[in-house]
């Protein structure tokens, strides 16, 4: 069965994960079919890109997600567009869509990291004492 999963890459504690398509045998971090996408959960708000073409190919030829790419497909809306794509639309239409909706939301820096609950906490202290002061 061929699935698409998320394969983990990056450094010792700092994950970032591509997603591909395999199969279901191979290991997590093993051989794949092809690189569709790209997940950061380090960033405020998580990094999600996608290929759209390739991901609606790859549903429509029967290949399964995983349960954590099923949810990254829905956020990014890929599931509506497949359903959309089995009763009939054109791929060109909702590829269309997909890339107004990628270039209309803001863009994330991969760098850009969570703040540290120690930090956040000094800012709210910070930003108290400014508005006593």
């Amino acid at each position: 069965m061929v699935r698409i999963r998320l394969r983990r890459v990056g450094r010792k504690k700092q994950p970032s994960y591509r997603v591909v398509v395999t199969d279901s045998r191979s290991p997590r971090d093993g051989r794949y079919i092809e690189i569709i996408g790209f997940y950061n959960p380090r960033t405020e708000p998580a990094t999600m890109t996608l290929k759209e073409e390739r991901a609606l190919y790859w549903l429509s030829v029967g290949a399964q997600p995983s349960d954590a790419v099923r949810r990254i497909l829905d956020k990014l809306g890929t599931l509506a567009r497949y359903e959309r794509l089995t009763k009939g639309e054109a791929l060109e239409v909702l590829v269309a869509e997909a890339e107004a909706a990628a270039s209309a939301s803001e863009p994330v820096s991969p760098k850009t990291r969570r703040p540290a609950p120690v930090r956040a906490e000094k800012a709210a202290q910070a930003a108290a004492e400014d508005a006593g002061a």
